[in-house]
């Protein structure tokens, strides 16, 4: 019991120690300044301005924009398209875009091409005679006798290059 009590007291004092940062936080944001000890967590915001967003509506997930950078002119973006396009406040929402985000120039090297690398194709093939591996490796297909009842089609895999044998589905 006096374990379990000292535990408890610990939890209530951390607890009353977030309560008071998160007030500091609150009228920080009324006042447009933050207080010298928490100008640290104001970091994070600095760097999403470096990133590229895309804008899109969450009932149809239809993008309707690409490329804005910083989380401000996103931001504004987004207020636009939703007040163009009638939507509610919940059905415009943006994202940072995945991939390389350098700002202009060439990625990396010396010279060459800008345009992105084509991905790599993995899975069975279109006409379902070879599968390619997460490595690029292409091996021939096996197909059972068996059908699997929850796909509705014949049981399938291959064997790699070491000699093992992998189910596909």
């Amino acid at each position: 019991m006096r374990h379990h009590d000292l535990m408890v007291e610990e939890f209530l004092k951390r607890q009353a120690a977030a309560k008071k940062v998160l007030v500091a936080l609150k009228r920080s944001r009324k006042q447009e300044t933050l207080p010298s000890a928490l100008q640290v967590a104001d970091a994070p915001l600095a760097v999403s301005e470096e990133h590229s967003f895309y804008i899109f509506r969450t009932d149809t997930n239809a993008v309707l924009a690409r490329g804005i950078h910083g989380f401000e002119a996103a931001k504004s973006r987004a207020n636009e398209l939703r007040k163009s396009h009638g939507l509610k406040w919940d059905e415009v929402k943006f994202k940072a875009e995945r991939g390389n985000q350098s700002s202009g120039g060439a990625a990396g090297g010396s010279g060459g091409s800008t345009a992105p690398a084509p991905k790599k194709r993995f899975g069975v093939s279109r006409d379902g005679k070879t599968f390619t591996n997460a490595y690029g490796q292409r091996s021939p297909v096996k197909y059972s006798r068996r059908v699997n009842p929850s796909k509705g089609r014949r049981l399938r895999g291959y064997t790699d290059s070491q000699g093992n044998y992998h189910d596909i589905d």
